[in-house]
C-alpha cells in the first residue's frame, strides 16, 4: 500500500496549523478555516457550525491543555483528509487524542473532530471547556 500524500493546498495550511501550535499563538487560525466549518467536540453529540466555532473551540482548547504535543500523523487517501495523534494533560488527568481534520481543495479547513481519552481526561477537559466557553459555542449548535 503506497503512503497518502497531503494535497499541497492542505500541506501548507497543516504546516501553518503545526507552526500556531509550537508557538501558542491561534491569532491566525481564522485564515486557514473554512467559513462554513463544522467543529465536532469529544463531549457534545451536536457539531457546531461556522469558522468562528472552531477558532474558538480548537483555540481554547489548546489553551487548556498543557504539555500538548503531537505525536504521529496519519493521511488519508485523496490527500484532504488528517489524522493527529497527541497526548497532553487537562488539569490534573493526562489525556490521549486524536484531531481528525478536513480540508477543502483551497487547503481551508472544512472539518475539525476532536477524540480524546480516557473519560477522566475528557471529564477534565469538559469542565474547563464548559466554564471558559460553554454558553459561546453553545449558540453555535445545530
Amino acid at each position: 500500500m503506497d503512503d497518502a500524500v497531503l494535497a499541497p493546498a492542505a500541506a501548507d495550511s497543516l504546516a501553518r496549523w503545526h507552526a500556531m501550535v509550537a508557538a501558542e499563538d491561534f491569532s491566525r487560525l481564522a485564515e486557514i478555516v473554512h467559513p462554513d466549518a463544522v467543529f465536532h467536540s469529544p463531549v457534545a453529540h451536536i457539531p457546531y457550525h461556522s469558522r468562528d466555532a472552531v477558532v474558538l473551540a480548537v483555540s481554547t482548547a489548546l489553551e487548556v491543555f498543557s504539555g500538548f504535543t503531537y505525536h504521529r500523523t496519519f493521511v488519508a487517501a485523496g490527500g484532504h483528509e488528517v489524522v493527529l495523534e497527541f497526548r497532553a494533560r487537562a488539569g490534573n488527568r493526562d489525556v490521549h487524542g486524536i484531531d481528525m481534520i478536513t480540508f477543502d481543495d483551497d487547503g481551508l479547513i472544512v472539518t475539525f473532530e476532536v477524540m480524546v481519552r480516557p473519560a477522566s481526561g475528557l471529564q477534565a477537559l469538559a469542565r474547563e471547556m464548559a466554564e471558559r466557553v460553554g454558553t459561546q459555542l453553545s449558540g453555535y449548535a445545530q
